[in-house]
């Protein structure tokens, strides 16, 4: 794919790309401006699925970025429209909180433990012993297994925190039934959040601080994808990798004259 063609829209991570917990990378805010100034549609994308679009909203003006409701994709929201498109208006076990909760019951599903379809899983900081093992039953009865991404671990500012992905190892240790994930590097995800902008994989472009989800997921949604280092991969850790991203480069204050722009040339 040439690096030639015009960038009319663009997908970022938001931590390890925009900001670090609660921390903004530097040029974030720049390169946010640089894309409403020129005009460009782009949507910040997290795997995390505990948050609504308004709380990440209020969490990235705390950090002083500005980015509208709208402009924000959850693998909780991803979620909810897989289901809506699978079994609308369907029957779900929850584990995990509002931002999950929420996008569920905007697309007319009910949330209940009696005879669901779906066991859907998310983050959540309060995982509790008697919610997995409802899980464990539910599935074991008969129940779908979702979950919204594979992460095994999120950040902390004590340290790293088990995520989905650790906790769906262990449900499934005791069914024997793997989940689906929706969430990167599920390629479902971005072609979803291509579809929320009315985007063309041929004219977008992926930004993301993860070789294992966020340019991989990227490369196969057929986007060109852009490596940040300021997050959990390091510049020396791309070439132990079988693909490349388009890019590399150190960090999102050096895209904002790419965004303006709108190419790498």
């Amino acid at each position: 794919m040439s690096e030639e063609r015009p960038i009319e829209y663009w997908l970022t991570d938001m931590d390890g790309v925009l900001v670090h917990e609660d921390v903004p990378i530097p040029g974030a805010g720049e390169f946010l401006e640089a894309l409403r100034t020129s005009g460009r549609r782009f949507l910040v994308l997290t795997n995390n699925s505990m948050f609504t679009p308004r709380d990440l909203r209020s969490r990235l003006l705390a950090s002083g970025i500005d980015v509208p409701e709208r402009a924000i994709w959850t693998s909780a929201l991803a979620t909810a429209q897989f289901l809506a498109d699978q079994r609308p208006e369907g029957r779900a076990y929850v584990v995990g909180e509002a931002g999950l909760t929420t996008a569920l019951h905007d697309i007319g599903y009910v949330l209940t433990d009696r005879d669901p379809d779906y066991v859907v899983l998310g983050e959540t900081r309060t995982y509790s012993f008697e919610a997995i093992t409802r899980a464990i039953r539910l599935i074991d009865a008969g129940a779908r297994f979702i979950a919204t991404n594979p992460d095994p671990s999120g950040p902390s500012q004590q340290g790293k925190l088990p995520a989905t992905g650790s906790v769906a190892a262990l449900i499934s240790t005791a069914t024997g039934r793997t989940p689906y994930f929706v969430g990167k590097p599920n390629p479902l995800m971005m072609r979803s959040a291509l579809n929320r902008i009315d985007a063309h994989s041929e004219s977008a472009v992926m930004v993301g601080d993860r070789m294992s989800t966020d340019i991989v997921s990227g490369l196969e949604a057929g986007l060109r994808t852009v490596l940040v280092t300021t997050g959990s991969t390091r510049r020396e850790q791309v070439e132990t990798f079988p693909y490349r991203p388009t890019r590399v480069v150190d960090s999102v204050a050096d895209l904002v004259e790419v965004a303006r722009r709108g190419s790498f040339e």
